[in-house]
């Protein structure tokens, strides 16, 4: 009882601010009570009948498959960094599968390539990349599209990893052709072992022109007579395909020694002073030459490929035995043991 009396006493000797707002309230809600109904503005009587809505699927175009490509060429998933000359002795998915996707391609996947089907005119092709072309650019235009295109900042790039020149990449230098005279491209990894081979695939796959090189940093142009319009149909990869089984890059026994010869060899190398130290996706433009140089006084080298990955080891090994030449005696550890081989008098 006395609770309800003091709270009684305390509602009866309510503040003056409180009273006031209270019936500034209750007048508010006299006028226009909460959650009265809203009415609708009348319609129009002359209003013309909605048609009815298209269906929009109609409009979308649709897609026509298999996609037919003109290109002279055949579709692999890397053009610079296979070698189309070995061939693999297995495959780790059937065939079968793709990576264009069933039935989205006019050509047959056979693992490794999708092959042509039909005959090549090489001089035709010539002739129609060279109209492209156009005529050759002169040093201010050449200038002018190096500076524009060669610094780091530059919106136009497409980076070049140890896949190499890919498929895809070739519908991505186009992409940006649309709005760029020229793309910049920068190598890193295992390819940069052999420059000239990217630039080769670059120009070859796209058409364009290489108008500038400086260590990794490549400049591809596209033509003066370049139409965006007529850009060749690049059917895309959907997923990378599993790399197929090679021969075994590394004998038990090196090709003119014999066991005992290759053991020692191999202990050599594991005990001699690195001839240099390779990172992960670096720039190894260099190397061949460093190692060539070291073959003139050292029969064994060792290779320092720490944190470079195992695959990585192998590409770079399978890159050496063909450019320096050499040949490839140990993996362990992430690193590379190379023998040059016996010198032909």
């Amino acid at each position: 009882m006395l609770k309800l009396i003091s709270r009684r006493r305390h509602h009866h000797h309510l503040p003056p601010i409180i009273s006031i707002s209270r019936q500034l309230t209750q007048s508010h809600f006299e006028d226009d009570p909460p959650f009265s109904p809203i009415l609708k503005p009348p319609k129009p009587q002359n209003q013309e009948p909605q048609k009815p809505k298209q269906d929009a699927s109609k409009n979308k175009p649709q897609n026509n498959f298999p996609v037919k490509s003109d290109l002279p060429f055949d579709f692999r998933y890397s053009y610079s960094e296979i070698n189309p000359s070995v061939e693999p002795i297995g495959y780790r998915e059937t065939p079968k599968f793709s990576p264009f996707g069933p039935g989205r391609l006019d050509r047959k996947w056979t693992g490794t390539a999708a092959p042509s089907q039909q005959a090549v005119d090489m001089a035709g092709v010539e002739e129609q990349r060279s109209a492209i072309l156009g005529e050759p650019l002169s040093e201010e235009e050449v200038l002018e599209l190096v500076e524009r295109y060669r610094h780091s900042d530059c919106s136009r790039q497409i980076n070049l990893g140890k896949g190499g020149v890919t498929h895809n990449m070739i519908d991505d230098i186009h992409n940006h052709w649309k709005k760029a005279e020229a793309v910049r491209i920068k190598c890193l990894g295992v390819p940069t072992l052999d420059m000239d081979n990217v630039c080769f695939h670059l120009e070859d796959k796209s058409g364009g022109k290489i108008i500038y090189r400086q260590i990794n940093i490549l400049l591809l142009y596209r033509g003066r007579n370049y139409n965006p319009r007529n850009r060749p149909i690049i059917p895309l990869m959907l997923w990378k395909p599993y790399p197929p089984i090679y021969p075994k890059l590394i004998k038990n026994v090196a090709d003119g020694l014999t066991f005992e010869e290759t053991k020692e060899m191999r202990n050599r190398g594991l005990n001699s002073p690195p001839v240099m130290k390779l990172t992960r996706n670096g720039v190894y433009v260099n190397v061949i030459e460093k190692v060539r140089e070291a073959f003139e006084t050292e029969e064994v080298l060792r290779i320092d490929c720490a944190h470079v990955g195992m695959s990585d080891c192998k590409r770079i090994a399978v890159k050496l035995m063909d450019l320096v030449p050499c040949v490839p005696i140990l993996y362990k550890d992430e690193q590379i043991i190379i023998w040059r081989g016996k010198k032909t008098m």
